[in-house]
């Protein structure tokens, strides 16, 4: 592991639309300006390629070598600037994947398909998108070990330690975090434990607008919240230390101490209706 160094990531809080062009347009702007500034990490939310709030529309997909991915892909050639974007990926099941993407010099470096879909609250995102297959893998970006997962997925503290496992020391979580009761304090509790319990970097970017609470942040690995956006669109910037993560694990070696080991082995899915609960 690299000893020293930092590294300049920012999150892009925006209000996406239905409309792919509309949205990578958008993007462009903000990877361009990025690279002028000499972001090292680019982080978009969820769904950045196309959202919609209303019940009774999809979100457009696309092939990963479809429009948007190609516009964003190719506004990084030539940089030195690596951007993680969510992107409504056509599937062959006839649901799309929920997928991230990291894209390097015009190419596509990495990709996550969410895994755990959000059955709850009343929703139920399995009937419009298929599940990912479990597949978790990293990448490095100046020296840094980067993970990726979705939402929905930090409620469930497996994954991150499977990342964590792999040698993460930043956590990157797209997101599109619906409001509710009491949601704003899950999001903010989630957050700060995958980063606290895991000694890693967590970066967060969210939706904002319609039901979508915004809030993107960034948390270090001591579980200290480094900046939090509201929930207007714009970016949050930070400068992530390694010498911070090397204290961080120094003083809480949890990871070294831990006893017991998460399979990595995906299991099926289980929607919420199939959930039955009982109190004894």
């Amino acid at each position: 592991m690299t000893t020293g160094g930092s590294l300049a990531i920012r999150l892009a809080q925006v209000s996406s639309v239905r409309d792919v062009s509309t949205n990578a347009e958008l993007c462009q702007s903000l990877v361009d300006h990025a690279v002028r500034e000499g972001i090292d990490l680019l982080v978009f939310p969820e769904s950045a390629s196309s959202r919609t709030d209303a019940v009774d529309e999809s979100p457009q997909d696309e092939r990963l070598d479809g429009f948007f991915v190609r516009r964003l892909a190719e506004s990084t050639r030539g940089t030195e600037l690596t951007v993680i974007v969510g992107v409504t990926e056509t599937a062959d099941t006839g649901r799309p994947f929920n997928t991230i993407v990291a894209l390097r010099d015009g190419e596509i470096i990495s990709t996550y398909r969410k895994i755990h879909l959000y059955d709850a609250f009343a929703f139920r995102e399995s009937d419009s998108v298929t599940a990912g297959d479990g597949t978790l893998s990293t990448f490095v970006v100046k020296g840094f070990s980067i993970g990726m997962l979705t939402c929905y997925d930090i409620r469930f503290p497996e994954v991150a330690r499977l990342l964590a496992d792999k040698g993460v020391d930043v956590l990157v979580l797209p997101t599109s975090w619906v409001s509710g009761p009491l949601k704003e304090e899950h999001w903010e509790t989630l957050c700060k434990a995958r980063a606290l319990e895991n000694t890693c970097f967590l970066a967060a970017a969210g939706q904002t607008g319609g039901n979508r609470i915004g809030r993107s942040m960034i948390v270090g690995p001591d579980g200290v919240v480094r900046a939090m956006a509201g929930i207007e669109e714009g970016t949050v910037s930070v400068s992530l230390s390694m010498n911070l993560l090397h204290s961080a694990r120094h003083v809480m070696p949890v990871l070294k101490q831990r006893r017991f080991f998460v399979d990595p082995r995906a299991t099926d899915v289980v929607s919420a209706s199939d959930c039955q609960y009982s109190r004894s």
